[in-house]
């Protein structure tokens, strides 16, 4: 057994599972939030157009209370949906990384 080496490989397949998965993952749990800051800011933008207020710093009360609401109401699917993709990751990686 001196001087063997057990290479543990990844198939392309599996990778681009793993990287095709965490991609979806992350557009889940930030796309709500992206969103509702951009309707916020598209709002507050368009608040500042009329009325012709043009403060810099405005727009960011609005946004930041948007999105810590979005993240209180989400907040326990967010964490679901990390958890489960974690351990579908975790319990699948000695299938992916097996002896081949």
């Amino acid at each position: 057994m001196l001087g063997s080496t057990i290479t543990a490989v990844m198939n392309d397949g599996d990778v681009t599972n793993v990287a095709g998965r965490a991609i979806w993952v992350t557009l889940q749990l930030g796309g709500p939030v992206l969103i509702v800051g951009l309707v916020v800011g598209l709002v507050v933008s368009v608040f500042q157009a009329v009325t012709q207020i043009q403060e810099q710093t405005l727009v960011f009360i609005p946004k930041i209370i948007a999105i810590v609401a979005v993240i209180a109401v989400t907040g326990p699917w967010m964490l679901s949906v990390m958890t489960g993709y974690t351990e579908d990751l975790l319990r699948d990686i000695p299938a992916m990384v097996a002896q081949r």
